[in-house]
């Protein structure tokens, strides 16, 4: 029986009552929990198979609730809210003594953002608690952009998915912290390098932490499909090396024409990198599930978007 739903009330009352939702936004779908409820919190964990060193996204539902969850916000971490909520843009600011350590990692930081979703905008308007909800799949494989890819993921582990459609933006929110005041980019997301450090300038980058990261998404090898994945730069050449298997093929703007390709997706045909990138999750999932012997993933253009695309492929292919 399917658990995708559109009832916004069916929905409050889960929560509520302390059990998970899977709710949208404009990046991916998130396992959603109340933020003070433990029962909650220890169910998204063991739900997703996450380890508990790794922090959740808490979702508010204006700029204006910030207060409530932070504390000693840097004067650029409000330009960047300013400039980018609702929107793809999590903040990781010094946290008010109330948010429990277990969302937080044990950290005295705790990860934010004001989602940009109709849906879920109305859900936490309705809600006397903010939400915890990091991307709705088990830990490591590919995050969800639809209902029916949580359905595939968890219909007999929790009791609803809120759908909202598919996901605009289609990878996660950029995460921006703060090192002696200085802005530190710990994840690419779907807000660009380039369109942060036109609102606060120079932002260094550290968004690769095995041990005790301090955002999500830090990990080498995270957003992976089950089946082997390869990224290059030269698509033809690394089929070459294939040839006993069946391969997929997922390019950025150019079919490849090669009788050895059982299965290919282009990201975007007019080279359209925020059509590549809500694109990309849809793509591996559907290769996924084509009984594929190899995947081989074309690198993206290195600059904006593409920047993020390659950062979510890189950690596909990744293995120790």
């Amino acid at each position: 029986m399917s658990i995708i739903s559109t009832d916004i009330l069916k929905a409050i009352d889960i929560l509520s009552n302390e059990e998970l939702v899977a709710i949208p936004t404009e990046t991916v779908y998130g396992l959603a929990g109340n933020i003070y409820s433990e029962k909650a919190i220890k169910a998204i964990f063991k739900t997703k198979e996450r380890p508990f060193f790794n922090p959740l996204i808490v979702h508010i539902p204006s700029i204006d609730y910030l207060q409530t969850i932070a504390t000693d916000i840097p004067e650029k971490a409000m330009q960047l809210a300013q400039a980018f909520w609702p929107g793809s843009l999590t903040l990781v600011l010094k946290k008010k003594s109330n948010i429990p350590d277990l969302i937080t990692a044990g950290k005295d930081t705790v990860a934010v953002r004001v989602p940009n979703h109709p849906v879920t905008l109305k859900l936490l308007e309705s809600l006397d608690f903010p939400l915890a909800a990091p991307s709705a799949n088990p830990f490591g494989s590919i995050s969800p952009t639809t209902a029916k890819h949580v359905d595939a993921y968890f219909k007999n582990d929790i009791k609803m998915v809120l759908d909202g459609g598919v996901c605009k933006n289609g990878i996660e929110s950029t995460i921006v912290g703060f090192e002696n005041d200085q802005p530190i980019l710990y994840r690419l997301g779907s807000i660009s390098i380039e369109d942060i450090e036109a609102v606060i300038g120079e932002i260094s980058i550290k968004n690769k932490k095995e041990i005790n990261p301090e955002a999500p998404g830090m990990l080498n090898r995270h957003y992976a499909p089950a089946t082997q994945t390869i990224l290059t730069q030269n698509v033809l050449e690394e089929i070459k090396k294939h040839t006993n298997k069946r391969i997929g093929v997922l390019t950025f703007k150019t079919f490849v024409d090669s009788d050895l390709v059982q299965y290919q997706i282009t990201l975007s045909e007019s080279g359209n990198l925020s059509e590549a990138t809500a694109n990309l999750y849809s793509a591996m999932h559907t290769l996924d599930h084509q009984e594929l012997d190899v995947i081989i993933a074309e690198e993206c253009p290195d600059y904006g978007l593409g920047k993020s695309i390659n950062d979510r492929l890189q950690r596909a292919t990744f293995s120790k």
